[in-house]
Formats: C-alpha cells, structure tokens, sequence
C-alpha cells in the first residue's frame, strides 16, 4: 500500500511520518506522583516494545515524573498537559521528547508563543490533540454536533496557532468514540495537511470492545496509506494496548519481522486439540523476528493443501501430527512432540 506522505519530525530517538516505520504509543495509568509505580509501569511498556510513552502531567508537582522517566527508560517520553502553558515549559526544561497540548486552551497569545518557542529552541514536537469533548463552541454551532468536518476544522485551527510563531513540528490526533466519525475526520484532515498523524479511537471501551473498534478505525485508516503513529486506547493495561497495537500492525504487514500465524477454526473433522496447539505455537514464536507464514491446522483437509503458501506449519491428525513445508510433508510426529519439531524446523529457516 501507498502511504500518505506526510512531514518527517523527530522525538527523541524516534521519527514520526515520512518513511518512518508507523510507532506504538501507549499512556501511563499510574497516578504521576506516585513516581515508582509509574517507572515500573514504563519499563513494563518498554519492555513489550512500547516505542512511545505518554506520561499526564496536571500539575507543578507531577513535572518531577518527566525528570525520572527520562532517567529511566530509552524510549521518547511525551508530556500530556492541559490548559497550563507553565507545565509544557517546565516539562521542556526537564528535557521531555514531545509535549502534547491544545494552543486553543492556554490562554493568550503570549503564551502560545512561549511555548512554541521553548519548543522550537529545544527540537520538541508538539502534538496537537482533538477530540469531540474539546471542540471549540463557534465549531460546534457551525456544525451542530462534534463531526468529522467539526473535528478538522479544529484540529487545523490549533495548529494555525503554532504556525503563526513559524513552528510547524507538530503531530495530529483527531480522536472520537465514535468509529466511523474517527475515520471519516482522519481521512479529510489527510486532505488538508500533511503533518504526521497520530490514530486512535478514544474511550473505545474495555479489551474486547476497544479491540474490535480499534482494529476497525485504526486498521482502515492504515489500509489507506493514513497514519503515522498509534494508540490502540483500552480500558485495561497498557502494556494490552502495545500488544493490540503490534497485532494490528502486524495483519496489515507494517509492524517489525516477526511470523503471522494462521490457524484454522476446527470443525467436526478435528482429531487434535488444536486451540491448545496454536496457543502453543503463538507463545513459542513471540520473539521469533522471522518473517514466516506458520500454519496450524486441524486436519488433512485444511492442511498441507489448504495451507500450502505457509513457509511452515502443523496439520493434526489422530493423535499426532504431520509438519509440512510449502505444502510437502515433512515429517509425522506424536502430538506431544508437534511444536518442538516445528520450532526446530523453523530454526533450520533463514
């Protein structure tokens, strides 16, 4: 797929738009003062390949979080403030990678100018980030609701903002409960622009509802070329929402090397406990960088035959299984044995 090009930033060690490869982002939910619970938290995040942290900042106090995340984890470190232009200085001097802000809601032009200019002399980025609880009140009697024209026209308004102070190292979130609002905003702020885009659906609900709206808003903005960066925002643990985020990448082949394994559903012809077996398989090949096609089906049926484009993969039988390679049997093992055989054969693969 082509992608939308959009303008090159840096935050901190990371690029965002351009040829960059699209980032995963996720937010801390440890209250910011309780500083070690929020340092554990962010090596958590680093740790399952979190490329980008978020961190609220809502008051003087909390500023001492953007000291210690720094000190503690290598990952860009975004500072989330809302109405005080003070804490977005304070946070650029305590050397935060970018700083996520309304123009719109600090006040006067003074200090938008400030913060701009901190900023710029600095190389932070600004993320401009609209949803459809701060859609300024002349938009929404323009428009009458929160909509997708609603939503840019704010969105652009915030970064008319910056850029009457030359600053233009700004990303774009555009972010609403609502899917297809989210996706038709994106699309027509895609028009409009070309600062990078930040994707997410906002208040998407818990797991499994976050998940499919997610997959659905961020997955077909990204089908489309749209989109720069990610947060797949759940009502769970952060460290769920890098994983969705990955997987998300990884169906639309965007994310990092790494196997797609596609199993199949099982049916009345399945004579192996197969859901326990592609469960097997997926925890055996989470650090695995190769970029496999791995199959794992329940019968001949859906086997070397259907699955014969996999580079590698498991067809079960009654109690045992057959490994296969582009559709050539290879061996047949016990059940037992099934994913240690895969896995070596999988090594012996470049």
């Amino acid at each position: 797929m082509e992608r939308r090009k959009s303008k090159k930033i840096k935050a901190g060690n990371v690029f965002i738009g351009g040829d960059s490869p699209i980032t995963v982002q996720s937010m801390l939910n440890i209250p910011a003062h309780d500083i070690e619970r929020s340092i554990a938290q962010a090596r958590e995040l680093e740790s399952a390949g979190c490329e980008i942290i978020r961190a609220a900042v809502p008051d003087k106090e909390a500023v001492k979080l953007i000291y210690a995340l720094k000190e503690s984890v290598g990952v860009p470190v975004v500072a989330d403030i809302h109405f005080d232009y003070r804490l977005a200085l304070e946070c650029v001097e305590a050397g935060v990678d970018k700083i996520r802000i309304n123009p719109g809601n600090i006040g006067s032009d003074d200090r938008v100018k400030a913060v701009a200019s901190a900023c710029k002399a600095k190389g932070i980025p600004i993320r401009i980030g609209v949803n459809s609880g701060s859609v300024e009140k002349d938009i929404l009697a323009k428009y009458g609701s929160p909509c997708a024209k609603a939503l840019t026209e704010s969105a652009l308004y915030h970064v008319s903002l910056l850029e009457k102070y030359d600053f233009d190292d700004i990303v774009i979130s555009i972010k609403s409960s609502d899917v297809r609002t989210m996706i038709q905003a994106y699309r027509l702020t895609a028009e409009k622009c070309r600062y990078p885009l930040h994707l997410g659906v906002t208040e998407a609900g818990t797991y499994n509802s976050s998940l499919i709206k997610s997959a659905i808003g961020i997955g077909s903005l990204l089908a489309d070329g749209i989109g720069d960066t990610i947060r797949v925002s759940m009502t769970a643990s952060p460290v769920k929402e890098v994983g969705a985020g990955k997987d998300i990448l990884k169906a639309l082949g965007l994310g990092a090397p790494c196997p797609d394994i596609v199993s199949c559903p099982t049916c009345g012809r399945t004579k192996i406990d197969l859901i326990s077996l592609a469960d097997k398989v997926e925890k055996a090949l989470a650090g695995c960088n190769k970029p496999l096609k791995v199959a794992v089906m329940g019968c001949a049926v859906n086997g070397p035959g259907e699955a014969r484009e996999a580079d590698i993969g498991i067809a079960g039988g009654d109690g045992s299984a057959l490994i296969f390679r582009k559709g050539e049997i290879i061996c047949k093992v016990p059940e037992s044995e099934a994913v240690d055989r895969l896995i070596e054969e999988i090594g012996k693969l470049n």
